[in-house]
């Protein structure tokens, strides 16, 4: 500050403005990959590497859904409560309701004797993946034995528990007018 208008003023130093200087910083850095590593060139092995647990995990996920269809076809009870995580929840939603289902029964019935083998036949499964969560939806086809019950759609959210896959929530859609795909038609139809 200027006390006396005779005072000299100091001499100006001229200095970049420090975003000039992280400007600079920046370039250096995106010049040698480091900034923006995803943006460097990777190699065909690192591009392999990255997609790599995806596909697994993505693999892993349709094996623990097909874990439970494999459970109703053998009756395994317990490996129906396997499927699951322990907090759960069972849906089949309708055009006018949504009804809530309850594991233990649904186990205790898949458990059950029976005379025609419960099959629930999948297609064209979709899913998606964020850490440790996952959501699939699943088209199906369920047969007792070789007659074709109904059909719809099962939308599954799993959780990684420890490092296995577990089903958190599952709502299903049923219906009786069904066009299928020939790979999961029974012979007859």
């Amino acid at each position: 500050m200027r006390m006396n208008s005779s005072d000299p003023l100091p001499p100006r130093r001229r200095s970049r403005p420090p975003y000039l200087l992280w400007c600079g910083c920046l370039a250096l850095l995106v010049g040698a990959g480091l900034a923006f590593p995803a943006q460097a060139k990777a190699t065909p092995e690192a591009v392999q590497h990255e997609a790599a647990p995806v596909d697994t995990a993505e693999a892993a996920v349709k094996a623990a859904i097909e874990g439970l269809f494999d459970a109703m076809r053998d009756g395994d009870a317990e490996g129906v409560r396997n499927a699951f995580h322990g907090d759960a929840r069972l849906f089949t939603a309708t055009s006018d309701s949504l009804r809530s289902g309850n594991i233990e029964r649904f186990a205790e019935a898949v458990g059950a004797p029976r005379e025609a083998v419960w099959d629930e036949r999948t297609y064209d499964v979709r899913v998606d993946i964020d850490g440790p969560m996952a959501s699939a939806w699943v088209p199906y086809a369920f047969y007792r034995g070789e007659a074709l019950s109904h059909c719809g759609i099962n939308a599954v959210q799993l959780v990684r528990y420890g490092s296995e896959w577990r089903i958190l929530q599952l709502v299903d859609t049923r219906r009786t007018d069904c066009d299928l795909p020939a790979s999961v038609r029974s012979p007859e139809e």
